[in-house]
């Protein structure tokens, strides 16, 4: 028996960072919606009991190191699952680009295991093991668009965005979550994106209001780190996007864009500053 799971990537309409927690973490407000650009699992029970993880793309780690790997792992250990699996990933998320990639994954493959196993756990009980993983893979485990506050597992379902297109470029450097959040000092942010701001565009449906909403506060670190991307931003907002934002950490960019017609235009110019460039729609 064979299991077929769609690992879509996020990205974050407004992030904020409020203070750092006594555990460590950060409070962080964040508007998070998908994309459709998305990995491809599929999951298939193996006679010995082991976890074996394939790849297409030769630049993941195949061992305990991929969070897929550890989502089976966990997810094996917590419910006594005596059953192997093979999962092979078709990657089609850059790695390390602030797009919630290896979350993902993670997501798909506590969904993708429940059903391959018939075990039936409840959708709180996949979103609390989603939360050992790593903060956004609760939220890839239900997709959609989401509020997502305390270190980023506490989710509140908001309206999906209205239709329109994303043009998603990853410069090629790779950005170091951690040391992004190591840098921030939150008592000195100069501008706070606004959370109620962003939704209630998005209960609006009100396009225009939602680029005007955009924000990420970890911008003012990435971007000092890393030149490119505020030249990235800079295209984009030359060559016509509504919106333009940093994704995450960084160090992928999108724009969005309302009309069709300047999705091409927007497209081919980026691909003169970096080679990873998609254009794709919300999925709303």
């Amino acid at each position: 028996m064979k299991i077929y799971e769609k690992a879509p990537a996020k990205i974050n309409l407004m992030l904020d960072v409020l203070h750092k927690r006594p555990d460590g973490f950060h409070e962080v407000e964040m508007v998070m919606t998908m994309i459709d650009l998305a990995d491809r699992l599929e999951m298939s029970e193996q006679p010995r009991d082991t976890i074996i993880i394939t790849s297409q793309a030769g630049y993941i780690p195949l061992d305990e190191k991929n969070l897929a790997f550890q989502a089976a792992r966990l997810i094996k250990e917590r419910y006594d699952v005596r059953q192997g699996v093979h999962i092979h990933l078709d990657k089609k998320i850059p790695v390390a680009a602030g797009l919630a990639g290896g979350s993902s994954d993670a997501a798909a493959t506590l969904r993708g295991l429940n059903r391959l196993w018939n075990l039936n756990i409840p959708l709180a009980e996949l979103l609390s093991l989603g939360a050992e993983l790593g903060s956004d893979v609760p939220f890839c485990v239900t997709g959609g668009s989401a509020l997502a506050t305390g270190r980023g597992e506490l989710l509140t379902a908001v309206p999906s965005p209205p239709q329109c297109w994303a043009i998603v470029a990853k410069p090629p450097i790779n950005v170091s979550t951690a040391e992004v959040y190591g840098r921030l000092r939150s008592d000195n942010i100069q501008h706070h994106p606004s959370a109620r701001d962003m939704v209630a565009a998005l209960e609006e449906g009100n396009f225009r209001e939602m680029c005007r909403s955009l924000g990420n506060v970890l911008e003012e670190v990435t971007l000092k780190l890393h030149p490119e991307v505020q030249q990235l931003k800079d295209a984009m907002i030359k060559l016509g996007a509504d919106g333009v934002l940093m994704s995450g950490s960084g160090p992928t960019v999108f724009g969005l864009v309302a009309k069709e017609s300047k999705v091409a235009r927007i497209y081919n110019g980026l691909r003169g500053f970096c080679k990873e460039v998609y254009a794709v729609r919300l999925l709303t």
